[in-house]
């Protein structure tokens, strides 16, 4: 009888795939205070049980914190209390948000809203304007100007 390590892919915020073991569950953790680093939020969530892994995600321009994170413990039990009772406590002033985490969905680039200049020159949103298929005149033709 041989014991198979079981194995599963995960996509990173930041577009990256992992392949990890399969470990226990994982926390979604809302509305964190912006001084709470990786080694805090591990602190905080450290008495219920063995943590795999904890992070707050920052923002890749500022390098700030962008107020969640996510724990992983190493088993459900652990999760489960941890979930049960950190959810609203206060953590540095704030009351945190504390959820099980959810698959991050595939996102294609079919899926990103296109942002359109209009397909008619000058103006903006297909709205005519500038020399987009309206003359100034207000849509007349040529000698028909009023004053």
């Amino acid at each position: 009888m041989s014991i198979i390590a079981r194995k599963s892919v995960e996509q990173t915020f930041s577009g990256r795939i992992k392949l990890r073991n399969n470990m226990g569950k994982k926390l979604y953790v809302g509305n964190l205070p912006f001084s709470v680093d990786d080694d805090k939020l591990k602190e905080v969530f450290s008495e219920f049980g063995e943590i795999e892994e904890a992070n707050v995600i920052m923002d890749r321009q500022s390098g700030r914190s962008k107020g969640f994170g996510f724990v992983t413990f190493a088993s459900d039990e652990s999760a489960d209390k941890a979930l049960a009772d950190m959810n609203d406590k206060e953590v540095e002033g704030r009351k945190i948000r504390v959820s099980e985490a959810k698959p991050m969905e595939e996102r294609s680039d079919s899926d990103r809203p296109r942002r359109s200049f209009g397909d008619r020159g000058g103006g903006f949103g297909n709205r005519g304007g500038g020399s987009g298929g309206r003359s100034f005149g207000g849509g007349r033709s040529g000698g028909q100007r009023r004053f």
